[in-house]
């Protein structure tokens, strides 16, 4: 990343230890699902059952996002992501542990293993996400922040690029090898976060009701524009998303081992990265509305492009476009979140905002793997361009004032 870009950015120590934890734990995540979903693959061959892996990582966020909303605004938002990377750096041990057959004759790694290993992670997540997404507003003064938005999503696409590229190459020498860097990762961003420090001003005691609770939703379905990008977001990767079908793509269509399906998934990140870049030095200042339903378009027409695709080269040239488009999306919704809500109730606005990110990524791969299983994995991904667009051009009507959207703020 230039120079000139690192100089739009405040030299806030506790900030950059956030995007240094963000990058390691990110990466290791991503290395993660890379192994879980080529184990996956090889155990069961089902379509099904790459599906499952993203439902069991949705379901606990979505039974769990009230809770971690609201502890996010009353805990110490730092203590609450570290112990969760400490529960992921566990479950990385545990895979290890499974596969090089510890306390066994042999590898006792397994389809119910990897399921309820998922239901694990995704419970972490469910914490992690809200009090993370609500750290950096804290860190950063309100005028950076836009910046600071792109810089940090930059550096987690960053992780999202060489995560599951480095991924599949060390997934020469065997899961267990992956998963053993993965725990290593998950234990440095442990360390990183447990370093950050701000000024921690504990919520006012209040009773805890229903209503405090659903606060966070109440105040996304307040404000029309802020509804509009989460849920544009939202039904997007939801319909247009292939990650979980990669293993597929890979394997069956492209004709690529795992080393083609770690630069596969590396690829949407690599296109967010470059864009990010741009972003970062050159933030959105007018028709951010406008931007980002043009930019969730473009992502149905790449899935469109992967979905027919049989030439590898050209699918991860498609990847690389939709990352770009999506990164767009990213920083806009990320940024109107965040400028939009006050701090007391950013926790629990974040919470709302993760159900819908886990939504998208999760569900949406449950979602591709149970219609690639009734429509074939190449039927699936182009229905899925097909909705995106369809969300685009919707959205655009029901949702006036995010497409008139000018400014940030």
């Amino acid at each position: 990343m230039p120079n000139d870009t690192f100089k739009q950015l405040p030299p806030l120590p506790s900030y950059l230890r956030l995007w240094f934890a963000r990058l390691s734990g990110t990466m290791g995540s991503q290395m993660l699902m890379v192994a879980v979903g080529w184990q996956m693959y090889e155990l069961t061959a089902s379509a099904w059952d790459l599906g499952l892996v993203g439902l069991y990582q949705f379901l606990p966020a979505l039974l769990l996002t009230l809770v971690a909303g609201h502890l996010a605004d009353r805990l110490h938002r730092g203590r609450i992501v570290a112990v969760c990377f400490a529960l992921q750096a566990l479950c990385a041990a545990v895979l290890v542990a499974a596969n090089l057959g510890w306390g066994s004759p042999a590898p006792w790694i397994s389809r119910e293993l990897l399921l309820g290993l998922s239901v694990l992670l995704g419970a972490a997540r469910a914490f992690q996400m809200p009090a993370q997404q609500a750290l950096t507003p804290v860190l950063v003064p309100p005028a950076m922040l836009p910046r600071a938005m792109a810089f940090g999503s930059g550096g987690n696409q960053a992780a999202v690029v060489a995560g599951p590229a480095l991924g599949g190459l060390i997934f020469v020498a065997g899961a267990t090898a992956v998963y053993s860097a993965c725990a290593a990762l998950f234990v440095l961003a442990t360390v990183l976060i447990g370093l950050v420090r701000y000024d921690h001003d504990p919520a006012p005691s209040e009773k805890v009701t229903v209503r405090t609770m659903l606060a966070g939703a109440e105040f996304v379905w307040r404000n029309k524009a802020m509804l509009g990008a989460v849920s544009l977001d939202l039904f997007a990767v939801l319909l247009g998303g292939a990650t979980a079908l990669l293993p597929m793509f890979a394997k069956d269509i492209l004709h690529v081992g795992p080393w083609g399906l770690g630069l596969l998934r590396s690829a949407p990140a690599l296109g967010a990265v470059m864009v990010a870049v741009v972003l970062t030095r050159w933030p959105l200042r007018r028709r951010v509305g406008h931007t980002m339903l043009a930019a969730v378009a473009l992502y149905g027409v790449c899935m469109l492009v992967f979905g027919v695709s049989t030439h590898f080269l050209l699918s991860l040239v498609a990847l690389v476009v939709s990352g770009g488009a999506d990164m767009v999306s990213v920083v806009v919704r990320q940024t109107l979140v965040q400028l939009e809500t006050p701090n007391e109730m950013r926790g629990r606005v974040s919470a709302i905002n993760s159900v819908f990110i886990g939504a998208s990524n999760q569900l949406g791969e449950f979602e591709s793997g149970a219609t690639a299983a009734l429509m074939g994995p190449v039927g699936s991904v182009v229905a899925g361009g097909v909705g995106t667009l369809l969300v685009a051009a919707l959205w655009f009507k029901w949702f006036p004032s995010l497409s008139r959207r000018d400014r940030m703020v």
